[in-house]
């Protein structure tokens, strides 16, 4: 069951033995946020995975990106219902490989800037009546009195151990309590990532089922 955000300041006050006047829920708060964004850029972990579509504008080479972006995985148009990947390229290969501006459907993008990517051929009229979809790792959704989130609800542990790092690296100490989550938030983002980037990842059929080589001594 889900711990609700009342009962997790509740707690992390209860682990540092500080209360309300010095740890506030302002800046609790903002140390769940730290917290969310370290796992995040840690840890590519499958509920942040999300997709966007959009369209070219004909002639337009410049396409602007989600605003909760944070890590683009990948590009692809659907024109005329076939579905292609766009191959990521530098801005330089973007302007060498289109400097007389051919338009066409696009097969190179580059990041121009954290906001737009370029792409190469220009767009032309039928790539613009198509759509292009971005698919990207958005911003953690933040945990709060009105909203859960996947680490509040599935990694309770990890968010604890993480926001009790921030707690005692602002109380300035003691540095064993300090040291002893660190490493306990340390452990558990190994075995988030484990379970994302590792299990989620597999497929029995295709991968087999993982197994623990278990010492057996002969009799």
């Amino acid at each position: 069951m889900a711990i609700s955000y009342s009962n997790f300041l509740t707690q992390i006050r209860s682990y540092t033995e500080v209360d309300s006047n010095v740890l506030s829920d302002t800046l609790l708060d903002q140390f769940i946020s730290n917290t969310e964004l370290d796992i995040a850029g840690k840890v590519d972990y499958d509920d942040l995975r999300k997709y966007a579509t959009s369209s070219f504008i004909s002639g337009q080479r410049y396409l602007s990106l989600p605003a909760d972006l944070i890590v683009m995985r990948s590009v692809q148009t659907i024109i005329s219902s076939t579905r292609t990947f766009l191959e990521k390229r530098d801005v330089s290969f973007i302007s060498e490989y289109n400097n007389d501006g051919a338009t066409g459907a696009p097969l190179y993008y580059a990041m121009w800037d954290d906001y737009n990517i370029v792409v190469a051929p220009t767009p032309n009229a039928t790539a613009a009546a198509g759509q292009v979809q971005i698919n990207y790792i958005k911003y953690p959704p933040h945990f709060t009195s009105t909203n859960t989130t996947y680490i509040s609800t599935n990694q309770q542990s990890l968010l604890l151990y993480g926001v009790l790092v921030e707690c005692f690296s602002y109380l300035k100490g003691p540095a064993d309590m300090y040291k002893l989550y660190s490493d306990k938030y340390n452990e558990a983002i190994q075995a988030f990532a484990l379970q994302q980037m590792g299990r989620r990842r597999r497929d029995e059929y295709t991968d087999g089922v993982p197994r623990v080589k278990v010492p057996s001594p002969s009799p």
